[in-house]
């Protein structure tokens, strides 16, 4: 994976406006990587916020095999029947040796694909995703965490986590970027900091 990186960023209905800007603004302006964004069927989907987005392309694996890197953004909609079952793009970028993150609801679809079964990983809590999917492979690397989780090329986060899911997701895919990457945690740990 030399070279550019490019990244996919997956939104479904209802996706959390919050989850993929610092991923996505970080990983183009300050480390000129190229971000693609896709919805399950390449069709325009709408946040959680109510503003639409056309995606670049859909999530068939046929069509994403430039990918180095795959974001799935969460969405109330995961935890529902109307989740799409995006596993097979999540498993072709994993077998290739890419790095896959899920954030907030999206997590249940990397636990879906079998991306837990030997990963540390975390979601919007223990409780949270064995309510969902009760007996998904790898429950037992959870961490209850309030924050993301790195392990191997698999990245996961509670939807609170917006930020250190953007760090650790570029953390994985350009390690030779570590400081950087500490100045970046620097720059949003200050906001913080001044909080009284």
């Amino acid at each position: 994976m030399a070279g550019r990186r490019k990244i996919g960023v997956l939104f479904i209905p209802g996706f959390a406006d919050w989850e993929y800007g610092l991923l996505a603004a970080s990983a183009v302006d300050w480390f000129g990587a190229e971000v693609v964004s896709l919805s399950p069927d390449g069709q325009p989907v709408t946040s959680m916020a109510g503003l639409r987005l056309i995606p670049d392309r859909s999530a068939d694996p046929s069509v994403n095999e430039d990918l180095d890197a795959l974001a799935v953004i969460g969405s109330d909609t995961w935890a529902t029947q109307e989740a799409p079952d995006v596993s097979a793009l999540l498993k072709a970028v994993a077998r290739r040796g890419g790095i896959v993150g899920g954030i907030c609801g999206a997590t249940l679809a990397l636990a879906r694909a079998g991306l837990f079964e030997n990963a540390g990983h975390t979601s919007n809590g223990r409780d949270w995703i064995l309510k969902h999917l009760p007996n998904y492979a790898g429950a037992a690397h959870y961490r209850d965490v309030t924050h993301a989780v790195t392990d191997g090329r698999i990245v996961s986060a509670p939807g609170s986590a917006p930020g250190t899911f953007a760090i650790e997701f570029l953390r994985a895919l350009l390690p030779d970027q570590r400081g950087q990457l500490a100045e970046m945690r620097a720059l949003f740990a200050r906001e913080y900091g001044a909080v009284s």
